[in-house]
C-alpha cells in the first residue's frame, strides 16, 4: 500500500482524513506540525510526544490528541500500529486547546478502523458521511487521562526540569532545586506552581512514573525500573502507580493486545 504523508492528501477537501501506519520499535518523528488537529491511536507499542510545553506518554489501547499546528517530536518504544485521524481545524468544535492522552472506547477503535476503510475522497452523504460525523461526536467524548507532564516556560526551571525527565529519581527534594537555581525555598515552590500548575513533590512522582512506561514496555524489569528511581523494593514502586494510575505498571500498560487488522496509508 502507498505510503501518504498528510502534506500529501491534506489539500482534500474533507473534514476528517484517515491514515495508519505502522512504526518500528525506536521510530524518531523529528519536530514538525500538522495544519489540521489529529487524534493518534495504537493498539501496541508505547509512543512518546513532546512539545516546548510538556511531554506525554501514550500506552497501548489509549490515544493522543493533538491541536493544530503544535509543533511536536514523537518516538516509539515497541512496534506501534498507528492509526490517525486528522481533522479540518473547525470540523469538530470543542476539543481541547492542547495536547492530551485520552482513552480509546472499543466503540471508537472500531469508528477509525471503519475510516481507514473508506476511499480518502469519501461520499459526504450516506454511510460515509455519517460514520465519520459519529466520529466527530464520538472525539469530543473521549475522556483526558493523567498521562501528561507540564514543563515551565521559566528558562532555568524549565532546563532544570528536562534535565530531571532524563534521569528522574524519587530522592531529589525542594531544597536540592532551590540550591541549585539560586532561589529561597519559599521563591522556588511558588514560582514551580505557577509554572507548571503542580506541586513540586506531584511533578515529581509525575515525572518519574511516566519515565517507566517506556522502559517497561521495552522489556524492563519491574524490579530493575524500580531501584534506579530509588524505591526501596518494587513493592512501594507498584503500590505508588496503582494510587497513580489505578492498576499495576504490566497490567496498565497492557502489552500482549494485537494490533488493528487494517492499516491502509501513511500518516
Amino acid at each position: 500500500m502507498p505510503h501518504l504523508p498528510i502534506d500529501a492528501v491534506d489539500h482534500i477537501s474533507r473534514p476528517i482524513i484517515a491514515l495508519g501506519r505502522i512504526y518500528a520499535d525506536g521510530h524518531v518523528i523529528d519536530l514538525h506540525k500538522h495544519r489540521r488537529g489529529q487524534l493518534i491511536s495504537s493498539a501496541t507499542g508505547v509512543l512518546v510526544l513532546a512539545t516546548p510545553e510538556g511531554r506525554w506518554v501514550m500506552p497501548p489501547q489509549r490515544g493522543m490528541w493533538i491541536p493544530p499546528a503544535v509543533e511536536h517530536r514523537v518516538h516509539t518504544v515497541g512496534a506501534v500500529s498507528v492509526q490517525s485521524l486528522y481533522l479540518e481545524p473547525d470540523s469538530v468544535p470543542d476539543m481541547p486547546k492542547h495536547c492530551q492522552v485520552v482513552g480509546i472506547s472499543p466503540f471508537m477503535r472500531a469508528l477509525m478502523t471503519e475510516a481507514l476503510n473508506l476511499p480518502l475522497e469519501y461520499e459526504l452523504t450516506g454511510r460515509s458521511g455519517a460514520l465519520m460525523e459519529l466520529i466527530g461526536h464520538e472525539m469530543r467524548r473521549l475522556p483526558s487521562l493523567p498521562l501528561s507532564l507540564p514543563y515551565p516556560a521559566h528558562g532555568a526551571l524549565a532546563a532544570r526540569c528536562r534535565l530531571f525527565v532524563q534521569r528522574p529519581g524519587i530522592h531529589e527534594t525542594i531544597d536540592d532545586w532551590s540550591r541549585a537555581l539560586g532561589m529561597s525555598r519559599r521563591g522556588f515552590t511558588r514560582l514551580f506552581r505557577r509554572e507548571t500548575g503542580l506541586s513540586f513533590v506531584a511533578w515529581r512522582q509525575q515525572a518519574c512514573l511516566l519515565s517507566t512506561m517506556p522502559r517497561l514496555a521495552a522489556g524492563e524489569a519491574v524490579t530493575t525500573v524500580a531501584m534506579d528511581l530509588g524505591y526501596e523494593n518494587p513493592a512501594a514502586f507498584t503500590i505508588m502507580f496503582k494510587r497513580a494510575f489505578g492498576h499495576s505498571p504490566l497490567a496498565y500498560l497492557g502489552l500482549r493486545n494485537t494490533a488493528p487488522s487494517t492499516v491502509r496509508r501513511e500518516a
